[in-house]
């Protein structure tokens, strides 16, 4: 993390000098030339880091110097952030304008009084500024005496290793699954296929790319199917004209003299005319197509449709890169299972020996391989190392010894993972490292992880671009180079939410940030364990494990350097005693999370961490925060959520202007005022409209532009007037995709109905997500402007008046539809389908291109539909007991889409229409405690038939 934190230092001394200069602020004396000194060294540093930071993997005294200067940089780092910080204050005091009930006399001696304050503060951080530029001296001068040399100069030589095609297949264990894709990839002709198909074998470091490419590359069929057969070990960088020499001495021979990329491609040219060739490029980094463009097109002239290109890599980007863009031309490899990694480990750890002549060691070789994790180069290390190792002992050492402390091991382990490391832009790394403060296995979320780096300052805003849009491609970018697996995705884009850490991934970042991040598991006394760990560490997750451990060890107090205290409370932690020393003692930090952890009061000397910017109370039993926290001018994340005894944030919330995320949902509604400043806020769960004056107003949501996301409105029922409504400028709002809107409580009004207050909405542009509950009016379209059209995901809930459901089938990009508690709806039918309403209220272009342009498309791309707890619906048009003709509609024209119905709680409905029944996209029909039209579906009842060609279908009466 050193050289983003020097990056972040210099970045720092550059923005408070240009605030310093554009607010008049005099510097104290002598802090000029220390300010200057200081970004000189910091430079010097900076242009041999790069250097510096290979060395250290060989070189113990590099290491301790980076060490040095990490510590360091973390001190200036602070410190900066506290003339900044004060800076912001002192400026918005300046702006500030008294309260109309204070004389000015009594305002200008507060700001008197402020400004004397400040200047004691600037002495002080002016003599820790000196006192800092002391150390850099020492560390400067240690640099000299390395002779690094200046980024300039440095050249990157990686030991990538050069990989042949040759391999012994009795060695391979596991991967006949994968073979068999690969090999049927290759086989397979098709006179629609491109001429040369790219296929990419991914994964990360070790996991098995380049001998699945060996097996294929050596396996008969494939030899006889290709005319000719070309391996190349591409690594990095991507040189066309060296893999060109080398394809040509595959074909030919020999490369003669040629060093020109034209020269050689001409004499490839006619080597694979009229050929079917299969080239293996085994480690490819690049991702610029242009420099793998040339050479291609040149392979694509004259060869035999069949040919292919297999490419190995660890990016899914540069697959997508070299020409493999459908999935269809990806094979992500995964793990080995456990039986595979046993038989790898055993042939090598045994080698011929018996059963009977392993002994004791098989259980421990077993465990060791299952530590291994499924990746094949642990596996073939360890089980390498211990081939001729006999003793218990050693094996018992091996087992129980992280791996990184196996000498043998490690050299083996370190160079596959540090080239990917490596590989990563240096704005990405600190990002990567910082995943070594969560313990093994531990799942962690995408937004979660991009707002804990923001907090540490590793995503630094530029003009064109936030925060969150660069923390999710840095996100991205660690998934594709296999950094993380296990992956949960989202279902509607496919975007990863969730993920894992490979644990020899997990290792490796723990080997980088010694005595700088630290996981405990509390389970029991473990005090020792915690002071075993560096009071220089900068951030630490506590885990509770059991429930008769309610307290946080006394030891993490005297961890005062640390910036990031996560503490996963699992609902047992009390710690309320403890909290305001912790806060007292852990002055530096940025993120404070401590969610589940039985907190019944915040301190109010939590206004005194002035460098925190993300503090997570979630799940707690907080009645009220202080005042104080209005303090924390840097904060950028509070989530307060699921505190169900949490009733109102402190009045003068609107002071963190800097706040981008606040999540209030609650089992109950917190009210909140002074909202309106806020205006930087990038995400709002709930607001809660309050029917006082002196409370939230939707009003105050004017300011809040830049909101993405969802937004949920309550109790939208309190509105006084329409014209309130239209005050929140919910049309600026372009950045938000859902929408909800719960009406709620109506006290205080007598003439508003739902319909005056949904009428007057301007919805936001783009949502294609709407939710609508508690609603008492009598919705009609019309209501709605053209940006419904956009709506894929529509949820109602509990319109307890509404005895007809709204003709939703209009909606032309509906795609989701959920109905909950709809308590007076006792038969759907046409008007649901869009069908007899109003030509005026028709909404999109509803006609097919069909045998007839009359022809209507009902839910054209519906995918699910949801009814739950509709207690009087008895009826649904066009099943038993209705007329299919009342309709007037082709059955082949409604639901075109449907693949998921599910029908729960609806005790009295009779049968679903023929629309659904005929369907032959319908994959999943769930029917709960409805027992009418459940017996229908049961195996054997007379609704079976109709239905027996979907999939899954699921009945419980």
């Amino acid at each position: 993390m050193a050289d983003a934190l020097v990056s972040v230092v210099l970045e720092q001394l550059s923005s408070i000098i240009i605030q310093e200069v554009q607010r008049e602020v005099r510097l104290v004396v002598g802090v000029e030339n220390e300010v200057k000194k200081l970004t000189s060294n910091f430079q010097a540093i900076q242009a041999v880091f790069a250097d510096a930071e290979e060395r250290q993997l060989k070189d113990q005294l590099v290491k301790h110097w980076l060490d040095q200067l990490k510590d360091v940089s973390y001190d200036m780092d602070d410190i900066l952030d506290e003339w900044g910080t004060a800076i912001a204050k002192s400026q918005s005091k300046v702006n500030e304008h008294p309260r109309k009930n204070t004389r000015k006399v009594c305002s200008f001696m507060i700001f008197s009084c402020f400004r004397f304050r400040e200047v004691g503060l600037r002495r002080d951080i002016a003599l820790k500024i000196k006192e800092l530029n002391e150390r850099i001296d020492g560390i400067v001068i240690e640099k000299n005496k390395f002779h690094f040399k200046s980024s300039e100069v440095v050249i990157k030589q990686h030991d990538h290793r050069k990989t042949v095609s040759f391999i012994d297949v009795a060695e391979v264990k596991g991967r006949e699954t994968d073979k068999g894709r690969v090999k049927k990839m290759l086989l397979s002709e098709s006179s629609q296929g491109p001429a040369l198909r790219t296929i990419s074998l991914v994964g990360m470091g070790g996991i098995g790319k380049t001998t699945l490419a060996q097996l294929v590359y050596n396996d008969h069929e494939v030899e006889n199917h290709f005319d000719k057969r070309i391996w190349v070990c591409v690594s990095d960088p991507f040189d066309e004209t060296k893999i060109a020499k080398a394809i040509l001495e595959a074909l030919k021979g020999s490369a003669s003299d040629l060093i020109e990329l034209q020269a050689l491609l001409e004499n490839i040219q006619p080597l694979i005319t009229g050929k079917k060739f299969l080239l293996v490029l085994d480690d490819v980094w690049n991702e610029d197509s242009i420099k793998w463009e040339q050479l291609r097109n040149s392979l694509k002239c004259g060869c035999l449709p069949g040919s292919s290109i297999l490419v190995t890599t660890r990016k899914r980007n540069v697959a997508n890169c070299m020409g493999s863009s459908s999935s269809t031309d990806i094979l992500e490899l995964g793990l080995l299972s456990t039986d595979e990694c046993w038989s790898l480990f055993s042939h090598l750890a045994f080698f011929d020996e018996n059963s009977g002549e392993r002994g004791n060691l098989e259980d421990i070789g077993r465990k060791i391989a299952a530590k291994c994790k499924g990746l094949p180069l642990a596996v073939k290390c360890l089980g390498s190392l211990l081939r001729f190792k006999s003793r218990i002992e050693d094996w018992e050492s091996v087992l129980n010894s992280h791996v990184w402390e196996i000498k043998e091991a490690e050299s083996n382990l370190l160079a596959p993972l540090w080239l990917s490391y490596h590989d990563l832009p240096s704005e990405m790394r600190p990002c990567f490292l910082y995943c070594a403060v969560f313990p093994k296995d531990f799942t962690f979320e995408r937004d979660t992880l991009i707002k804990l780096w923001m907090a540490q300052g590793f995503l630094r805003e530029t003009r064109n671009k936030e925060m969150e849009l660069m923390g999710r491609e840095c996100f991205e970018a660690l998934a594709a180079r296999s950094f993380f697996q296990d992956f949960e995705k989202d279902e509607d884009d496919g975007s990863i939410y969730a993920c894992k850490m490979h644990d020899m991934v997990h290792d490796f970042a723990q080997n980088l940030t010694k005595n700088e991040c630290f996981n405990v598991d509390i389970d029991g006394p473990t005090e020792s364990k915690i002071d075993s760990f560096s009071r220089d560490a900068r951030h630490s997750m506590v885990v509770f494990r059991n429930d008769e451990t309610n307290q946080l060890p006394a030891t993490i107090h005297s961890f005062k350097k640390l910036r990031s205290l996560i503490v996963d409370g699992h609902h047992f932690s009390l710690m309320n005693a403890a909290l305001p020393n912790l806060i007292t003692n852990l002055s530096c930090l940025k993120t404070l999370k401590l969610s589940r952890c039985g907190i019944e009061e915040v301190p109010s000397n939590i206004g005194k961490l002035i460098h925190l910017r993300h503090v997570d109370l979630s799940w707690n039993k907080i009645k009220e925060l202080p005042e104080e926290m209005c303090e924390l001018y840097n904060m950028l994340t509070l989530d307060v959520s699921r505190c169900k005894k949490l009733e109102r944030l402190p009045d003068n919330i609107g002071r963190l202007v800097k706040l981008r995320h606040l999540s209030v949902l609650n089992l109950q509604f917190v009210k909140m005022r002074g909202v309106e400043g806020l205006s930087s806020l990038r995400e709002l769960d709930d607001f809660h409209v309050s029917g006082s004056d002196k409370e939230s107003n939707i009003g105050d949501l004017r300011n809040l532009n830049y909101l993405q996301g969802s937004l949920t409105i309550s109790w939208l029922g309190d509105v006084k007037n329409p014209d309130e409504v239209k005050k929140a400028e919910l049309k600026s709002k372009k950045h938000l995709t859902g929408l909800g809107l719960w009406f709620g409580s109506r006290t205080n009004r007598e003439k508003i109905n739902d319909d005056e207050v949904l009428e007057a909405l301007e919805p936001p542009p783009n949502i294609y997500s709407l939710t609508i509950r508690y609603y008492q009016g009598v919705i009609l379209l019309r209501v709605f402007p053209g940006w419904i059209n956009r709506l894929r995901v529509v949820t109602l809930w509990e319109w307890i008046k509404i005895e007809n459901l709204p003709p939703l089938g209009k909606l032309p990009s509906l795609e989701e539809l959920s109905l909950y508690g709809m308590g007076c709806v006792g038969r759907v039918g046409r008007e649901f389908l869009g069908l007899g309403v109003d030509n005026d209220l028709s909404i999109g272009e509803m006609t097919s291109s069909s045998s007839s342009s009359n022809t209507i498309i009902v839910f054209p791309k519906l995918k699910s539909l949801s009814f739950f707890d509709m207690e009087k619906w008895e009826e649904w048009e066009g099943g038993e007991g209705g007329n299919k003709d009342k309709t007037n509609i082709s059955i082949s024209t409604i639901m075109l889409s449907l693949r998921s119905l599910k029908i729960i709680d609806c005790p009295k409905v009779k049968a679903l229409p023929d629309y659904v029944l005929q369907s032959t996209t319908l994959e999943k029909l769930v029917i709960l405690h409805s027992p009418i039209i459940g017996a229908q579906f049961k195996a054997g009842g007379k609704g079976w038939p109709n239905a027996s060609h979907t999939p899954n279908i699921t009945v419980i009466l």
